[in-house]
């Protein structure tokens, strides 16, 4: 039998549908339901492609005699995370202030009114190591909601007021300034892992925006530290199981300190973030060998993670089927492990044994540490030894043909959801391999696509409202912070692949509904949410950058790359009083907003302005673009004028554009600092000193 999640189209959502416990979506249905019947609701929440999620549901949500308890003393909600960031953030921010931790699957008891009152992440469906199982607790909570309902509401009203005080702290403390990136340099000095590259101890996350401050920081300082400690981990990551050798992209994130052991789902937006490091790493050394891996992770997307029509999709599982003859049976990794028998029957003695020395494969299996035995006997494929020119086309072939084979297994699930956050990050992460990459088309054209998917599908331009999800034909759940401002991010980025001025025009219009819905006035910043949604019991300020930058990071740097773009007053106020809000976080907890302190960063540095007049598709237009996109130039805004049409259309959006023209009709370049520009040049060579 069904339960109320039958109509629903998230994935996560559809994959309990059939449980025996009587799930009920977010929403007034289950909450009139709970009020009615005087019941504290229990709200689990994860995602579809959540390894403990599938562990909890097997053994808890497919059981009938706990199903039965759940349903007899509650009324169960499950939200898929990836759709609806808004609830998840309440309620985890509950969580790991309760309980000193978070995670999903996340587990939470609300009164009727939706207020926590206990809360933790997996719960094993027994007693185990002094703890209680999950039946024992659902009995433990009912039996308090019947006997002390009224020191339970109470406290839960509490718990309402000082999570208040925790998500929107008062703008005072500190100032943060240049010493703030200096001593957030030093604390991530101080934390590397000098032999495996990361920061801190297993488990080792991939978190980018730590790049994306080292990167900066370098061009800000000179010190080769910084950048040699972003580089050095980049290619620890490439080397180790946490990158998949034979498809590329990457997985979530390392059990192990050396990226060895990966936890294998993959995240569309961790491949947009990686991507946009090894991008920029290639920029910065011109070491191909950091170009390299950002094609494949593009690539492994292309093929992969894309919808017909352009969209990205958001997720493949960690989980897969181990037997094609028993489709049930699954285990973590199962797609991507092999054993030392299968390897050799696919490439032959002599090809195996480079193969096995180069990707360090052992006959009995390669992983020493495998406490829950999914990997006995079996090998993660690392790179062992980098390989020498000479057999490198050998090794090409070899992944090849295993990729093939690996393609008739049967694939982990794939989330197919388009989100309009996660499309802007990849949007973004093309839209700059199109710039860096010898302005490669096919990255062009995917960024292209993808944007069009959002225009088209997600967004409304008469409003210029966009949703968040979209999924078999229907676009749904109006959009959150992160969505306008990450989707801004891209089209500014977009902008400096193609130049077509129409994406600087929807920039604009999508930043004018984000102040709009999300700004604070009074106090300056964003807050997550439009406040429109009376089934929040929060109206949150995201401003932790963690696996995904935070919305108000992400909306400080649009307003403060506007405000660089057009001279407009508007934006610059707005970014002043963002910085202000956001001052106290910055100079008190900086490693935790790394890619907020790329906004200030942004914010200190002197800006320049590169202006091209000329045919882009002509030889000596591409020859300026290729000298400009070939440096690493953090603060540069790009506009290229290729008729007086865009000349007129550009001069609304930047003044100063009206006057530049051609010299004696050639491709010709402006370079300004702060609006004030230097001779214009039709030399490349004279481009690039100006450049220096």
């Amino acid at each position: 039998m069904a339960n109320h999640l039958i109509a629903e189209k998230s994935p996560y959502l559809q994959q309990h549908a059939h449980n025996p416990v009587d799930w009920y979506p977010w929403g007034d249905e289950a909450f009139d339901k709970a009020r009615r019947e005087d019941k504290p609701i229990f709200l689990s929440i994860g995602y579809s492609t959540c390894h403990w999620c599938h562990v909890m549901e097997r053994e808890s949500f497919e059981n009938d005699a706990i199903a039965e308890m759940i349903n007899r003393s509650f009324v169960p909600v499950k939200v898929d995370r990836e759709e609806r960031p808004d609830v998840d953030r309440i309620y985890m921010t509950y969580v790991q202030a309760a309980t000193g931790s978070g995670g999903w699957p996340m587990s939470v008891f609300l009164t009727p009114d939706l207020k926590p009152f206990f809360g933790g992440t997996y719960f094993p469906p027994d007693n185990r190591y002094g703890r209680p199982g999950f039946p024992t607790l659902l009995e433990r909570i009912a039996s308090a909601w019947r006997e002390q309902r009224a020191e339970i509401i109470e406290t839960s009203g509490k718990v309402i007021s000082q999570l208040k005080s925790i998500s929107d702290p008062a703008s005072t403390g500190g100032i943060a300034d240049k010493t703030t990136l200096d001593s957030t340099f030093q604390y991530f000095r101080r934390t590397f892992d000098t032999t495996h590259g990361g920061f801190g101890d297993a488990p080792k996350f991939p978190r980018p925006v730590v790049f994306n401050f080292l990167f900066r920081y370098y061009v800000r300082t000179q010190r080769t530290e910084a950048l040699q400690m972003s580089l050095d981990t980049l290619r620890a990551m490439a080397a180790g199981g946490m990158h998949d050798q034979l498809g590329g992209g990457f997985h979530r994130y390392s059990v192990d300190e050396r990226w060895f052991v990966p936890h294998f789902e993959k995240m569309l937006y961790d491949q947009a973030q990686l991507a946009i490091s090894y991008l920029e790493a290639y920029q910065i050394t011109h070491n191909t060998l950091y170009a390299g891996i950002a094609r494949s992770t593009l690539d492994y997307v292309l093929r992969d993670m894309t919808h017909p029509d352009g969209g990205f999709y958001s997720a493949e599982d960690a989980d897969s089927v181990i037997d094609p003859a028993n489709p049930k049976e699954k285990g973590e990794g199962a797609f991507y492990i092999w054993t030392a028998n299968e390897l050799e029957q696919v490439l032959g003695r002599q090809v195996y044994d480079l193969f096995a020395a180069h990707y360090g494969v052992e006959k009995d299996g390669n992983v020493d540490q495998d406490p829950h035995g999914e990997f006995t006997g079996k090998n993660l494929l690392y790179l062992r030894q980098v390989p020498d020119p000479s057999v490198a086309d050998q090794l090409q072939k070899a992944r090849a043909q295993l990729l093939e084979v690996r393609s008739k297994r049967v694939r982990p699930h794939l989330d197919d959801k388009i989100l309009t956050s996660w499309n802007a990050l990849m949007i973004s992460a093309f839209a700059k391999a199109a710039q860096i990459l010898e302005n490669d088309p096919h990255y062009l054209a995917a960024a292209q696509r993808a944007t069009s998917f959002i225009l088209t599908r997600m967004y409304d331009p008469a409003t210029t409202l966009l949703q968040r999800r979209f999924r078999e034909g229907e676009a749904a759940i109006p959009g959150f912070l992160d969505d306008y401002a990450f989707l801004i991010a891209a089209l500014l980025d977009l902008y400096e692949a193609d130049f077509d001025p129409a994406h600087l025009e929807t920039a604009l219009a999508l930043a004018a509904k984000m102040r709009e819905l999300f700004e604070d006035p009074q106090a300056g910043a964003f807050f997550t949410t439009a406040g429109q949604d009376s089934s929040l019991v929060l109206r949150m300020k995201d401003d932790y950058d963690g696996a995904e930058p935070s919305g108000n990071s992400v909306a400080l740097l649009d307003l403060l790359r506007l405000a660089h773009l057009t001279d407009r007053d508007e934006y610059r106020q707005a970014a002043v009083r963002t910085l202000d809000a956001l001052m106290p976080k910055m100079s008190s907890q900086p490693v935790a907003v790394p890619q907020m302190l790329v906004g200030l960063d942004y914010s200190l540095a002197p800006k320049r302005e590169v202006v091209i007049a000329g045919d882009p598709q002509a030889e000596p237009t591409r020859a300026l673009l290729n000298e400009l996109r070939s440096r690493f130039l953090p603060y540069t805004v790009t506009l290229l004028i290729d008729s007086d049409m865009t000349r007129e259309k550009l001069a609304r959006i930047f003044p100063a554009a009206g006057i530049m023209r051609q010299l004696d009709e050639q491709s010709t370049a402006y370079v300004c600092e702060n609006y004030s520009c230097r001779l214009p040049t039709t030399e490349v060579a004279k481009f690039a000193e100006l450049l220096q």
